[in-house]
């Protein structure tokens, strides 16, 4: 019995080819895998969005910080208020606090 082809390296070059695009597309896979991987890994971003009456006391307070301050005038109401002497009118305090309110929320003096 013959044995034809021994030897024959006609075959060997279609072998290889194909044991390459096998291994390239085993490499593609786990590199695509490792990208998902990393994906699913990777932190979430969290957000935040204020609603606009939010923004509307962010910015008052804003304004409030860069007001200028009368150190003077502040330190004669502390000294007032530890020495007994500062007193608080009612109807004045109401009316400033109203006052107030209407500006910030934006209502009509009524």
């Amino acid at each position: 019995m013959a044995i034809n082809n021994v030897g024959n390296t006609g075959h060997k070059p279609q072998l290889e080819s194909q044991k390459l695009n096998q291994q390239q597309a085993q490499a593609a896979a786990s590199e695509q895998k490792a990208q998902s991987q990393a994906a699913a890994s990777a932190p979430k971003q969290d957000s935040v969005s204020l609603t606009q009456s939010a923004q509307q006391i962010s910015q008052v307070q804003k304004k409030g910080s860069d007001a200028p301050v009368n150190s003077e005038k502040v330190e004669k109401l502390k000294k007032a208020i530890q020495n007994g002497e500062y007193k608080v009118n009612p109807e004045v305090l109401a009316s400033k606090i109203a006052k107030s309110e209407s500006e910030i929320f934006g209502l009509a003096k009524g």
